[in-house]
């Protein structure tokens, strides 16, 4: 059984089909890579698996579970992660409170085992903090440190800034962190290096790899090709709703459909 399994997956909009009778077998570990001209259907691809939309036919099994139509927070908790195609971020939280967001499928505070009486709880979890909530409170404290380490100096320093305050590249990263915080073991990515120079591209895709290396199974969604052809296990390539090619990076490189596909599209990086 495949970790996540897509069967005739459409969605439409009027009479625009957006994604048309999609099929994808996605194996655990894996890094499958999304790529096509702009307004291939992509996203919506993306919006479709991790609950931002609903299909009009076909079918979502996620681990063996049905999983189409449910919420982002079901998913979230089932162990889904996604960034977004324009990054978002808490533009009033610092660093370290954006990423912090991510654990809340994780949280064990008190009042999830009384929820009948979760309000007086949750009061009395704050005003006198339990040693129990401010163990895990430092836990995760340590646990956000360390995942914005990831990032180096990009964000380290920039710990307690608030987002609002920084670069949109690195907006970018604190959307990855967050995401990452959630022990996702399945991680979306739409377009993490949308924005970045050629040096930034460098170390965002060293940081997906070392994601890779560790076991995590990846979707992305990626411009930048040669990118997706050093770190993809195999790839997909959509037009117009549909999927034309599939296979390892270099058959599909080398597809004629993909190559027409792009034409006309050079501003994707380096497609033509």
């Amino acid at each position: 059984m495949a970790f996540l399994e897509i069967r005739g997956l459409t969605r439409r909009f009027g009479g625009l089909t957006a994604v048309d009778a999609i099929d994808i077998d996605f194996a655990e570990g894996e890094l499958l890579s999304i790529i096509g001209p702009n307004g291939a259907g992509k996203t919506t691809l993306f919006n479709l698996i991790s609950g931002h939309d609903t299909p009009d036919a076909g079918s979502i099994l996620f681990d063996g579970r049905p999983i189409a139509g449910l919420k982002p927070e079901r998913l979230a908790a089932l162990g889904m992660a996604r960034t977004f195609q324009h990054g978002r971020v808490f533009a009033n939280l610092s660093v370290r409170d954006n990423v912090l967001v991510g654990a809340h499928t994780r949280l064990s505070l008190v009042r999830r085992s009384v929820p009948v009486i979760g309000p007086v709880v949750e009061l009395f979890a704050a005003l006198l903090r339990p040693a129990r909530v401010a163990a895990e409170e430092a836990a995760l404290a340590a646990e956000v440190e360390g995942i914005v380490t990831l990032f180096g100096e990009r964000l380290t320093p920039r710990l307690d800034q608030p987002a609002y305050s920084l670069s949109y590249a690195n907006r970018r990263r604190v959307e990855i962190g967050r995401a990452l915080a959630l022990h996702p073991r399945l991680l979306l990515l739409d377009e993490p290096t949308a924005g970045m120079n050629e040096t930034e591209t460098a170390e965002m895709m060293e940081i997906i790899g070392r994601l890779k290396a560790d076991g995590l199974s990846i979707l992305l969604i990626e411009h930048k090709l040669d990118l997706v052809m050093r770190l993809s296990d195999r790839v997909i390539v959509m037009d117009d709703g549909e999927k034309i090619a599939e296979g390892l990076p270099e058959q599909v490189r080398n597809d004629p459909a993909v190559i027409e596909a792009y034409l006309g599209n050079r501003a994707v990086g380096g497609a033509a």
